[in-house]
């Protein structure tokens, strides 16, 4: 289970929490590991993808260290030329790796960037990896705050919240649901927009001025519940986070 902590700048918080992510998508993406997996529904540069990825994040590549030039590549992993291309111009893209012509290509120095942790939007999560999101909204209502929530985001026990809760998919599978709290108060009516079209980041920012600046993750390992088994299609007591 997964939760965020928000500090909007107003001195009240508010909590997204990303509840039971499913890991159908990414345990196939960990047990590649170091391979293409031509059963696998992934298309062949996203495996790639990750493959090269976790040899730069997890440091057995390291920064400096020329990469094997472009015929190897096709070599070790017996994909096309333009999917190596495709998969290197990611990671150039992503500063996690350069060109230098008539050498070959490097693992970079981390950036300021990288190094820092930054909030990202599971849109701009997912598409990253290559999928396409979607979002059903399950529930949208007002509620008085729990004192479990209210102790999280710093609100009185009882005061009124907007609570959305929303399953999140890739490629139409589902990935995660996600519950957020929100101080109805710094934003009347937020239950009005429609948050299966509209990214709820966007529209506090656009609308509220309420800009997310910080967060805290926790994380830990939970089975899933009938309830949540059958809304992420998966069986119950499958592991999730």
């Amino acid at each position: 289970m997964e939760y965020w902590y928000i500090n909007t700048g107003h001195l009240i918080g508010q909590v997204i929490h990303l509840a039971e992510v499913s890991l159908k998508i990414f345990a196939e993406l960990i047990v590649l590991a170091n391979n293409i997996n031509r059963h696998s529904k992934l298309p062949y540069y996203q495996q790639l993808y990750e493959i090269l990825h976790t040899k730069i994040v997890q440091g057995e590549w390291q920064p400096g260290d020329m990469m094997p030039p472009e015929s190897e590549l096709i070599e070790m992993y017996q994909v096309s030329r333009n999917t190596i291309r495709q998969v290197l111009d990611m990671l150039v893209n992503e500063n996690l790796i350069y060109r230098q012509r008539g050498r070959g290509t490097f693992v970079a120095h981390p950036s300021l960037e990288q190094a820092m942790i930054r909030i990202i939007s599971f849109t701009e999560d997912m598409r990253q990896r290559g999928f396409e999101p979607g979002t059903e909204v399950l529930e949208s209502t007002l509620i008085p705050a729990p004192r479990d929530i209210s102790e999280r985001i710093e609100v009185a026990e009882g005061e009124e919240l907007a609570k959305i809760v929303r399953l999140r998919l890739a490629d139409g599978e589902p990935m995660s649901i996600e519950e957020a709290y929100l101080a109805h108060k710094y934003c009347p009516n937020v239950l009005n927009h429609n948050f299966a079209k509209q990214p709820l980041r966007q529209t506090l920012d656009r609308d509220y001025g309420i800009r997310l600046v910080n967060a805290k993750q926790v994380i830990r390992a939970v089975s899933a519940s009938n309830e949540l088994g059958h809304i992420l299609k998966i069986p119950a007591e499958a592991a999730l986070l």
